[in-house]
């Protein structure tokens, strides 16, 4: 065998803690920005936080409930949830009026009913019989079949958000930004305007310094009317995908403010993004720094192979234990855990002694 075969056949440690890593990121990114001890109810209405429909608790054909995330641990484990990942605007509604036989074991004294908070189809579950890509629009927060959408979908389809038609149509003015955001590359634009800016404030201070003091005391102008001014059309039909930065160009003025209905969307807190970047960041605080991931550094090449197949033997042996209890519908304790780790160990001492008497 070639050293190129025996390269490509072997992986580091790092390379096998890889994927495990990556999907605890994303576990991290929207379970790490809400309280999972807490329940979110005396918050008032959280900004951003996950939300769960219990199936349970809230079949289809009652009403529509939500409950944070940690109800869906305390107080609704074992159940049949649907994970709605993030709402805007959100009190949980665990143990009220729309849950008949159950009481919040965190926060037991709740309203009847949160009035403001939005239900949708998508909180008695999806229904989909067909493999197709579920989006989340950024206003009302339903999930959408990509085949639903009335447009193409872009291939980076993760690095834009998405507006369905519906609420576009709601909020006619969006077509306008639509006509001249929308699968723009607003990176590139912005260096542009940055060097044009520059130029200007140059110039102003170079020949007229009283010009740029004049506009700032003039306030700014309206974006919305200089883009309806240009007329630029679009097709007004089906949904839109934005591309990364285009809230930073929607109108800020009091007139848009007041008369949008959708203001949240100039608020860059607002997107699921930063919220993910605010649960990565929580996470990576709490953990410090990663002892095992540490200790690598100190390891050669042939004790991280050790590592590595003794850690796939592990995950092989604990992944066929616990589907022992899932064949039998049995739930796995806490003592079922220690016991599976004590027979590893006392298996792994037997080994290692059978390895220093042999000859």
């Amino acid at each position: 065998m070639s050293d190129g075969q025996v390269e490509e056949q072997t992986v580091s440690l790092v390379d096998v803690l890889k994927e495990d890593e990556e999907l605890e990121e994303e576990a991290s990114a929207v379970l790490a920005g809400s309280d999972s001890d807490h329940c979110s109810y005396p918050q008032g209405y959280v900004k951003r936080q996950a939300v769960y429909a219990c199936h349970t608790c809230t079949p289809g054909g009652g009403e529509a409930a939500g409950v944070c995330l940690a109800c869906s641990y305390k107080c609704h484990e074992g159940h049949d949830l649907y994970e709605l990942y993030t709402k805007r605007n959100f009190r949980c509604d665990c143990g009220n009026r729309k849950f008949s036989e159950l009481q919040c074991k965190l926060s037991p004294e709740k309203d009847d009913v949160n009035h403001l908070n939005k239900y949708s189809h998508n909180f008695f579950g999806f229904t989909a019989r067909v493999e197709d890509e579920m989006i989340q629009c950024v206003v009302c927060e339903d999930w959408l079949h990509g085949r639903h959408l009335g447009s193409e979908v872009p291939d980076c389809v993760e690095l834009q958000e998405m507006i369905c038609e519906s609420c576009m149509t709601k909020n006619s003015f969006l077509w306008t930004y639509a006509a001249h955001l929308a699968g723009v590359d607003l990176k590139q634009e912005a260096e542009a305007d940055e060097s044009n800016t520059k130029k200007e404030e140059k110039d102003d201070d170079v020949i007229e310094p009283s010009c740029k003091r004049s506009r700032e005391e003039a306030g700014p102008n309206c974006k919305l009317k200089e883009l309806q001014a240009i007329d630029q059309k679009r097709v007004q039909s089906g949904a839109v995908f934005w591309p990364s930065g285009w809230r930073s160009k929607l109108c800020s003025c009091n007139t848009c403010k007041v008369c949008s209905g959708v203001s949240f969307l100039s608020d860059e807190s607002d997107t699921v993004l930063a919220y993910e970047n605010k649960g990565k960041n929580s996470e990576q605080t709490a953990r410090g720094n990663d002892p095992l991931m540490s200790a690598l550094d100190n390891l050669n090449r042939v004790q991280q192979l050790e590592i590595i197949h003794g850690y796939n033997d592990m995950k092989t042996e604990l992944k066929d234990f616990l589907q022992k209890f899932a064949a039998e519908g049995k739930v796995v304790t806490p003592e079922d855990i220690r016991q599976f780790f004590e027979q590893q160990q006392t298996r792994r001492r037997r080994v290692d002694a059978g390895n220093f008497f042999s000859p």
